[in-house]
């Protein structure tokens, strides 16, 4: 008797990816939010997006009309919303897509809320945006890459939430940076090289997650030569940037 991959009384057996492996194994083998059944290596399984449509690209769900939109039961104008600053109002649930229909802002504040799910990726169209603040909330979810449209920021404050997966490397788009604040997260990975394109970086602060691998030479380029990357799991050997060895637990020597 032959297995699925010809050979005689061997233990190959067909997963749920219709590929013939060593014992039937779901390694690298993942269900879609469709309910069929993905190879990660050589296929990208569709996931809910942002409106919870699967395959989705977003467009279902933001709907900009044309002079105003309603947030948290307050009504905004589109043309002549500058600002919003919500910190410490109660707000719960997700963060609305149609945040993205306010083009001309240029501060949001949403911190110390109780805000859920994922940062959509409608955030990516408020390309005014100077200061940013999501921190301290209950996201969960990845760093939208749409962030890196964001070329006109300078703090981005997400700490103290849930977030998960890799920094983007878009973020090194971000390079009028001055603040960027990912502690107390979830975040695992790598530290993208594009990290150091924020040459404008004076606050560095990725502590208390699961970042991994070794920290990138060009963090370096960036301004704060005593970034804050304690309590993670990155290994030596650690960048001299001339101050000494930047290393996973802040230490210079």
């Amino acid at each position: 008797c032959e297995d699925c991959a010809g050979v005689p009384d061997g233990g190959a057996e067909y997963n749920d990816c219709d590929d013939c492996v060593e014992g039937g194994t779901n390694n690298n083998c993942i269900e879609g939010c469709d309910g069929n059944w993905y190879n990660t290596e050589r296929d990208a399984p569709p996931v809910f997006d942002d409106c919870g449509v699967c395959g989705g690209d977003n467009t279902s769900c933001m709907n900009c009309p044309d002079e105003s939109v309603e947030l948290w039961g307050v009504t905004y104008d589109i043309g002549t919303t500058t600002s919003i600053n919500l910190g410490n109002s109660g707000l719960t649930g997700v963060i609305p897509p149609e945040i993205g229909c306010l083009t001309n802002l240029t501060e949001l504040k949403l911190y110390n809320n109780s805000l859920s799910g994922l940062i959509p990726s409608s955030i990516g169209n408020l390309t005014n945006l100077v200061h940013f603040w999501l921190n301290s909330n209950q996201l969960t979810g990845e760093i939208p890459p749409e962030l890196g449209n964001l070329e006109n920021l300078t703090h981005l404050y997400l700490f103290n939430n849930q977030l998960s997966g890799s920094i983007p490397p878009e973020i090194g788009n971000l390079t009028n940076l001055k603040g960027l604040y990912l502690y107390d997260n979830q975040l695992s990975g790598e530290i993208p090289v594009e990290i150091g394109d924020l040459t404008n970086l004076n606050q560095l602060n990725l502590h208390n997650n699961q970042l991994t691998g070794e920290i990138p030479q060009e963090i370096c380029n960036q301004p704060d030569s005593s970034p804050n990357l304690e309590n993670n799991k990155l290994c030596p050997p650690y960048p001299d940037c001339g101050d000494g060895e930047i290393t996973s637990e802040n230490e210079q020597e």
